[in-house]
Formats: C-alpha cells, sequence, structure tokens
C-alpha cells in the first residue's frame, strides 16, 4: 500500500473506541460461539464417544483452555484486531502466517455448509420422506437471493440470542432431570464420561472442539476493550470455560435420558430426545428454535465469506477480475455468494460428522499454530523475564493436544483439509516466486477475524 493510498484508507475509516468491559467481552464471546450448537451436534458426539459426550467435552474443554491461555498472551503483546493470522505472522513467519490465514479461509468458506447441513439433518429427521437434497437447495437459494438482493440483517443482539438460548438450555435440562426422576432414574453416573474409553472419547473431542469456535473471536475487539491487555486474555479463557461447562453439564443430563452410541437417527438425535422429555410441544418448540437459529446463522455466515472473498480479490491475493467483482445493479459480490452456494452443494454428499471435522481441520491448524507462537516469542524474548511455564510449558502441552486431536478426525475431513492445505502451500509458492519474495498481507483476514 502507497502513502496516498495509506493516507486515503485512514481518510476513510474512523478510530476504534474503548468501550468494552469484561462482561461485555464474555457476552459477545459466548453469542459468538453459539452454545445450543451442543444440542445441534449431540447425536454425533454420542455415536463418535460411544455413549460419553460429557467426557469428551471435557477432554476438548481442556485442549481449549490451553489453547484460550495462549491466545490470551499473544492478544496481550499484540494488541490488535486480528487473530490467529496475526498471531503467527508477527511471532513465527509471513509465510506461516499465510498458511494460517489461508486455513482461517477454509472455516469460512465450509462454515454455511455446516450450518445448511445441520438444519436440513433435523428436518430431515422430522420429514424423513423429504430427501435431505431438497432441504439443504432450499437453505442455499432462500439465502443466496436475500444476499444477492443486499438484505441487511440486523447486528447480532447478543443479549436477547444469548437469553433465548440459555432458556432453551435450561429448558432441557429441566426437562431432562424431571423425565429421569418420573422414571425413578439416578442422577449420578460415570458412563457419560467414561463411553467406549479413551479412543472413542478423543474421537468425540475432536469434532466437539466446533461447539467451542469462537471464543478466539474476542481477541478481534481488542482495539475496542478498555484495558486490553487485562481484560482480553481473562475473557478469552472465561469463554472457554464457561462453554465447556454449559456443555459438559448439558451433555451429561442428556446422555443420561438417551445412553449409548447407537442410534438410527444420529445427525437429529436431540429433536427426539426433546419430545421424548416434554412431548409435541417443547420437540416443535425446540425444533423451530434451532431451525430458525440455523438460518439466520447461515444467511450471516454466507454474507461474511462472500465479503471477505471481495476483500481478498480487492487486496489482489486471490484474482480480482472475479472476486473483486460487485454486481452494478445489487451492489453485491454476486459471483462469491454463488461459490458460497455452490460449495454449499457438496452438503448433500455429506454427513455432520464430516462436514464439521473439516472445520475443524482449519481450527486446530490455527490452534496448534498460536500456541506454537506463544514458544516463539518467549525464546525471542528470554530476557525479559517471561514465565517459561506459561509461555514454554502450557502452550507446548496445548500444542501437542491440539495436534493430537487433529489427528483424530474423519479420515474423510483428514483427506479434504490435507488437499486444502496442499492447495494453498502451491498458491503460496506462485505468489512468493518460489518463497523468494515476502507474501501479500492478508488484510481482509485480518478485518474478518
Amino acid at each position: 500500500m502507497t502513502v496516498a493510498e495509506e493516507s486515503q484508507h485512514h481518510e476513510h475509516h474512523g478510530t476504534l473506541q474503548k468501550q468494552l468491559g469484561l462482561r461485555s467481552l464474555i457476552l459477545f464471546g459466548l453469542a459468538y460461539m453459539c452454545p445450543i450448537i451442543v444440542l445441534g451436534i449431540f447425536g454425533v458426539i454420542a455415536g463418535l464417544s460411544q455413549g460419553g459426550s460429557s467426557g469428551s467435552y471435557l477432554l476438548a474443554t481442556v485442549a481449549m483452555f490451553f489453547t484460550a491461555m495462549s491466545y490470551g498472551l499473544m492478544a496481550k503483546h499484540f494488541p490488535v484486531a486480528g487473530s490467529a493470522y496475526t498471531y503467527v505472522r508477527s511471532a513465527l513467519d509471513s509465510r506461516l502466517g499465510f498458511v494460517v490465514g489461508w486455513t482461517i479461509l477454509l472455516d469460512y468458506l465450509f462454515l454455511p455448509l455446516v450450518i445448511w447441513l445441520i438444519g436440513a439433518a433435523y428436518l430431515k429427521g422430522e420429514y424423513p420422506n423429504v430427501p435431505i437434497a431438497v432441504w439443504v437447495v432450499t437453505f442455499i437459494v432462500i439465502t443466496s437471493v436475500l444476499n444477492v438482493l443486499g438484505l441487511k440483517v440486523a447486528d447480532r443482539t447478543n443479549f436477547v440470542l444469548m437469553t433465548v438460548q440459555l432458556l432453551i438450555l435450561i429448558l432441557f435440562v429441566v426437562l431432562s432431570i424431571t423425565h429421569l426422576l418420573h422414571g425413578s432414574q439416578s442422577l449420578v453416573s460415570t458412563v457419560p464420561f467414561t463411553g467406549g474409553g479413551f479412543g472413542p472419547l478423543t474421537a468425540g473431542a475432536a469434532v466437539a472442539a466446533y461447539s467451542f469456535l469462537g471464543f478466539d473471536a474476542i481477541s478481534t475487539l481488542t482495539e475496542e476493550a478498555h484495558d486490553a491487555r487485562r481484560n482480553v486474555p481473562r475473557a478469552i479463557v472465561l469463554v472457554a470455560l464457561i462453554g465447556g461447562a454449559i456443555f459438559v453439564v448439558v451433555t451429561y443430563f442428556v446422555t443420561l435420558v438417551a445412553p449409548g452410541g447407537t442410534f438410527s437417527n444420529t445427525d437429529s438425535l436431540a429433536a427426539d430426545i426433546a419430545k421424548t422429555i416434554g412431548g409435541s410441544l417443547f420437540g416443535a418448540v425446540f425444533l423451530t428454535g434451532l431451525i430458525v437459529g440455523q438460518f439466520t446463522s447461515g444467511l450471516a455466515a454466507q454474507a461474511a465469506v462472500a465479503r471477505l472473498l471481495y476483500a481478498m480479490g480487492r487486496d489482489r491475493v486471490l484474482p480480482e477480475r472475479v472476486f473483486g467483482w460487485v454486481s452494478e445493479r445489487f451492489h453485491t459480490p454476486v459471483l462469491n455468494i454463488a461459490l458460497c452456494g455452490v460449495i454449499g452443494l457438496g452438503a448433500i454428499f455429506l454427513d455432520v460428522t464430516t462436514s464439521t471435522s473439516f472445520i475443524n481441520f482449519g481450527a486446530f491448524t490455527a490452534f496448534t499454530l498460536v500456541n506454537i507462537a506463544v514458544i516463539a516469542y518467549f525464546l525471542r524474548n528470554r530476557g525479559q523475564g517471561l514465565s517459561g511455564m506459561r509461555y514454554l510449558l502450557l502452550p507446548g502441552v496445548g500444542a501437542l493436544i491440539d495436534g493430537y486431536l487433529l489427528t483424530q478426525l474423519d479420515s474423510k475431513a483428514l483427506v479434504l483439509g490435507l488437499s486444502w492445505l496442499g492447495i494453498g502451500v502451491v498458491y503460496l509458492l506462485v505468489l512468493t516466486r518460489g518463497l523468494t519474495k515476502e507474501p501479500p498481507v492478508m488484510a481482509a483476514i485480518v478485518e474478518a477475524e
């Protein structure tokens, strides 16, 4: 960017105001995390863990705790907007930073697919005679048309969303407990934590991490937070722990209602459990709330990735003529929206396990490298009194756990993820002419994160 362009850039962008306290940061992180997703993928985790969903979520919480600590440390030392891409680029290497940015793009590109698939799976469970492809295409067509027309969705109203989600989760737990007591079943059991043993529990944890995606997004608010060096790290860790506690408690009682790991409707199990514990009325309320949530989430996710691709095209990280094009009629990046829709059609051929694992491939890759970035920062600044425990041991454990969970993902997801990573490496070699020059800065990734 030239001096003139940089000056013009700053003329059109005001300074971010510091207006968020610790409570607001925690609320943002929880809203972004979307706690109700624990019910959306409960059947998948139960199947993989062989009835040990709580154990899988406990393992995932431990992994996320170590990673959250690393995010907190990097947010303290690099108090600017941006997340994994910024930290790895700054503490490790610009080329590794590009790789992280590429894996983050994977999450953005395929998140709408996962959202549409989960919603379609629950509608398929309710209307078994309707092919799942019908629901997937319906989601894609409606959201794509709305995004092309430029429908502006209101900003996330955190208090309302969190209140509704928490009420449904609390009601789900209360009705589960009531159902168990009426059946004279014990409320104390170790089975939800042990499942089929360590192997199945780690396989479940590798997918359960999908529920945590969003705790790291707090770091994007660094420039708008009061006492950011103190509050942002605290909020990141607290959101990971609070989210983990919610997931463990909810899955514990739901597992007692529906024990085991073999179900005929794994992808939409929670809807049937809702009917079991609360009758048809609660089942309908739960399904409606989940589908509406998935639809609005998919609408926002598609709009976000279309904007991200446009910004990357504008920055010439991607071909400008395609990705940087905006329709003169609708004033929206129509080609990018259409591309997202085409990718979403892949949901017809995937299941929830594979698709969530695919998303987690990008997440675990970024998480692992952020932990390594903390270690690199420590090695470069050893004379500044940094704690070896916090900057070396804990992130080292975090990197090992994240790396191990990465290997436990669905085999199809690993193949797809490694293929995506390979494309990114080849593209990096082209952009840098065989690593002989610096890769372009992914300003769009920083803005999106």
